[in-house]
């Protein structure tokens, strides 16, 4: 037992030192291995996943794995801290430019469905992650920053939100169908493409999925003028 403490001890300091050297090559290879591990986790999930799969699929060892993450949640909540919070802010401030041009509603959703697909395509499959997983079984809204990514989600749904009232408003979209429900129906179709949009797929992309969807989404929520 005293040699495993020892053991364990010496490789946080070493870790700690190499986070603050912060060297190009370390930062490099820390951010091939984020890579690996959400492409993993995306997989099994994060209950099915073990530090032996990621090390596996990296080209390692275990051991390796703890010079750069103290244990699989560390590793998994990195995903999250160091990546998505900067892709939230991106699409944020993508959405209120769109939100604040002078388009019709239809038109500033079109958009906005197009923006999305776009950036799960561009981020995959970090924000893929994001749906996929229970933030709050995985603790990560007790965090600061889980909090604020809670936060900035909830701010790109109040977009979209708004941009569906001002389509029933301006009588471009049906007033019998509730707008909690059209963007449940709306947000249900973008994210249920983690199940299947893959960057690379020969038949479909983000772009020809954001079409697709439009098309059968505004068919729908259109009133009949």
């Amino acid at each position: 037992m005293p040699t495993s403490t020892a053991a364990t001890s010496g490789m946080s300091r070493r870790r700690r030192r190499a986070q603050n050297d912060s060297s190009p090559n370390y930062q490099a290879k820390r951010q091939d291995l984020l890579r690996t591990a959400a492409e993993v986790f995306r997989e099994k999930g994060f209950e099915g996943t073990t530090l032996h799969d990621i090390a596996e699929r990296f080209g390692t060892d275990r051991a390796s794995i703890y010079y750069y993450f103290a244990s699989k949640r560390e590793l998994f909540q990195a995903l999250f801290h160091d990546i998505l919070v900067d892709v939230l802010d991106e699409n944020i401030a993508v959405a209120e430019h769109i939100i604040a041009s002078d388009d019709d509603a239809t038109g500033k959703l079109r958009r906005l469905v197009e923006q999305q697909l776009n950036s799960y395509e561009k981020n995959y499959p970090f924000v893929y992650l994001y749906i996929q997983e229970d933030m709050t079984q995985l603790q990560l809204d007790a965090t600061s920053w889980g909090k604020e990514m809670a936060r900035k989600t909830k701010r790109f749904e109040t977009l979209v939100l708004d941009t569906l009232q001002q389509g029933v408003d301006e009588g471009t979209l049906r007033t019998e169908v509730p707008v909690q429900l059209m963007a449940k129906s709306l947000f249900g179709m973008i994210n249920w493409t983690h199940r299947w949009l893959k960057p690379g797929m020969r038949k479909v992309d983000a772009k020809q999925t954001a079409e697709a969807f439009c098309a059968l989404f505004f068919k729908g929520a259109r009133t009949k003028n």
